[in-house]
């Protein structure tokens, strides 16, 4: 069974940090690329930040530019999303994603290009 797995959600207060954890088993997910997306109540999803199959390059939305840091982690199939200097902006529920074709040259932004979703874990950033 494919599935991935999220945790490290929680309650927080602004300018504090969170470190988010992915986990997935059921496919060779070193030949995916995978992401972050959030979604807010009332907000469509959206892309956060991705790490391409190859584990050699990260990108990032514009909105947490400098202040998320995603990567993969020793053991295998997984990957982390740290997050400091949180703001209150930043609360949602945060989703981990493993892309749908295998090794592409550049991640995609679009939740739509992802098959495999986590149940998502909520992230509260107070003021």
């Amino acid at each position: 069974q494919v599935q991935v797995v999220e945790s490290g959600g929680g309650l927080v207060q602004a300018g504090g940090s969170l470190r988010l954890t992915c986990a997935a088993s059921g496919r060779t997910f070193s030949s995916y690329a995978m992401a972050w997306f959030r979604q807010a109540p009332g907000n469509e999803r959206e892309f956060v930040a991705a790490i391409k199959w190859s584990g050699t390059t990260t990108y990032y939305a514009d909105s947490i530019q400098g202040r998320f840091t995603m990567s993969r982690g020793n053991v295998k199939d997984t990957v982390y999303l740290q997050m400091n200097s949180l703001k209150p902006e930043d609360t949602a529920v945060y989703y981990c994603a493993t892309e749908t074709s295998r090794q592409r040259n550049k991640p995609s932004r679009a939740p739509e290009d992802y098959d495999v979703w986590g149940q998502g874990t909520q992230v509260t950033v107070s003021s």
